[in-house]
């Protein structure tokens, strides 16, 4: 990866999409931690024109996008000034994903919205912190040949695949025998095949450790969430699925402070 910094300042330059969602949130937290190393020069959002109002008062980042025209409406009558907009939906996030000054692009935005944009971005030669699985599990092949093509780091921000980047430490995908994935088997572990006939969506949503949406609390207590894991591993670490293991575990839940297992 190259040692993409701001000549000015020597300060990577940062662009978040999914800026107002909780992984943007926590991404914020830590450009505060380390202000002399990351500065923010792009914000995409959703809908909530208000957050990321703030958010530009606070950071005063180059270039912004939303979701939609009537959010950008209510983020112009707020008051934001001496910030470029790039403009709405999937054409806002690639132009805040491809603007020149941008040395890292996080891609924190749900669902497939981002999927252009990062590909835009990687054709930019920005480094790509991918905190949406989705990207992965609906274009990995695509993604990751035009990484390899631009020479593009794409760096995993998921607690558990990123464990496993640094695990690996760049080893060779041929010295990998076997990865495993963890999970605490949400609110259903230890339940025969018979009991979850009779399960509900309200149970299903009662997660025993964490709080998350509802969409995502669903795929954890189904599974389906370690299943979209595993096609991530798949393509970010060069493995066959027959070397990915999943291990239910009930300490997972414990010892990790994660989103979803």
């Amino acid at each position: 990866m190259s040692d993409h910094r701001s000549p000015a300042t020597g300060r990577r330059r940062i662009a978040i999409l999914g800026s107002t969602g909780s992984i943007g949130q926590s991404a914020l937290s830590v450009v505060d931690a380390h202000a002399d190393r990351l500065v923010v020069v792009g914000l995409a959002a959703g809908e909530n024109a208000e957050s990321l109002a703030e958010q530009i008062a606070k950071y005063r980042p180059n270039t912004v996008s939303m979701a939609t025209g009537a959010a950008l409406d209510r983020l112009k009558q707020s008051g934001s000034t001496g910030v470029t907009i790039a403009g709405s939906g999937r054409d806002g996030l690639v132009g805040v994903a491809t603007s020149p000054d941008v040395d890292i692009v996080l891609c924190a935005s749900s669902g497939t919205e981002a999927l252009e944009a990062v590909l835009a971005a990687i054709e930019h030669k920005k480094t790509i912190a991918l905190a949406n699985k989705e990207v992965l599990v609906m274009a990995g092949g695509i993604v990751m040949d035009a990484a390899r093509r631009h020479g593009v780091a794409i760096l995993p921000v998921d607690s558990e695949h990123n464990a496993i980047h640094q695990c690996l430490h760049g080893r060779d995908s041929a010295e990998i025998k076997r990865l495993i994935l963890t999970a605490s088997g949400g609110p259903f572990r230890g339940r025969s095949a018979s009991e979850l006939q009779g399960v509900t969506a309200a149970e299903a949503l009662r997660h025993p450790t964490w709080q998350m949406g509802r969409k995502i609390t669903i795929d954890s207590a189904t599974l389906m969430n370690k299943g979209l894991e595993v096609i991530e591993a798949h393509w970010l670490f060069g493995v066959r699925a027959d070397q990915i293991d999943v291990v239910v575990h009930p300490a997972v839940g414990r010892a990790f402070d994660g989103r979803a297992d």
